[in-house]
């Protein structure tokens, strides 16, 4: 299946050229053949705070788009409403999350993670969740292209992250809707983009996809000239069509997430200015 290279800007324009068959395949011809939610806790051995997971997945032929969700947060029905579901009638569901997963299948579907596409292929080792956890941190962190005592904003706390931006000698301004403190009783800041001016990059979760917080924050790092790195298990193939756009690189982690196995992974990392993007 060949891809159809159109240039997007936004998430917004990204789905509304999805939702016309402009980037691959009618999308009301496609179905999902099955909707899964993935819920797990987790307090990796020697931590002493863990966290929550709450995932919408659905699978379209052999790709599987996801997108994360607070705890709680998604209806039983939303699988329900998926399973057998066209692309093109989820693509304009009202639940956000679904329309972000159903995005991300069916570009998953149109555009794997291949270097023909722009992707690099980077090895997790297996081993414990922690083990796992700082490795998928190392691959994302080395994306940013920053000196020693920059300074920079992460949105969607992962001790991991911080741990890795610390061995870098990189500062940080660890940001989260919910608050609260890091694994170091650092504070928590709840909104990025007053943090944003005291940063000079920003590393963002795909889960801001969902949230409907991404764009403001692409927008701000377009307009500042900053750099946004992004880590994505919501949304690995949806960031990558935004290289160029406010987007400078983006480490794709598709289902199933490192936290699901203790075995080998993959993560795909992707640059903006690399021939073969997914743009």
């Amino acid at each position: 299946m060949t891809p159809v290279t159109v240039d997007v800007t936004t998430y917004d324009d990204l789905l509304a050229r999805a939702r016309a068959g402009a980037l691959g395949p009618d999308p009301a011809a496609r179905r999902i053949s099955a909707a899964f939610t993935t819920r797990q806790a987790v307090r990796h051995a020697g931590r002493g705070t863990g966290y929550r997971n709450e995932v919408l997945s659905l699978r379209l032929a052999e790709a599987v788009g996801s997108c994360a969700v607070e705890p709680g947060a998604l209806p039983d029905s939303a699988v329900e409403d998926c399973v057998g579901a066209d692309v093109a009638r989820l693509l304009e569901h009202p639940l956000p999350p679904v329309r972000v997963a159903a995005l991300d299948a069916y570009l998953m579907h149109v555009t794997p993670h291949l270097p023909d596409h722009g992707a690099e292929a980077v090895p997790l080792p297996a081993g414990t969740s922690l083990e796992k956890s700082r490795a998928r941190a190392r691959a994302v962190v080395e994306l940013l292209d920053l000196p020693s005592g920059a300074t920079v904003l992460v949105v969607g706390v992962v001790n991991s992250l911080l741990e890795a931006l610390r061995s870098r000698g990189l500062g940080y301004v660890p940001c989260d809707l919910k608050g609260g403190a890091t694994e170091w009783g650092e504070a928590v800041v709840t909104d990025a983009l007053a943090a944003a001016d005291r940063c000079d990059a920003l590393l963002v979760s795909g889960m801001t996809l969902g949230n409907g917080t991404f764009e403001p924050l692409r927008r701000l790092a377009l307009r500042q000239g900053k750099q946004l790195v992004t880590f994505a298990q919501t949304g690995s193939a949806v960031l990558p069509r935004l290289l160029g756009s406010g987007v400078s690189a983006v480490c794709a982690e598709p289902y199933p997430f490192f936290w699901l196995d203790g075995g080998a992974g993959t993560v795909h990392r992707y640059r903006a200015g690399r021939p073969g993007g997914a743009r």
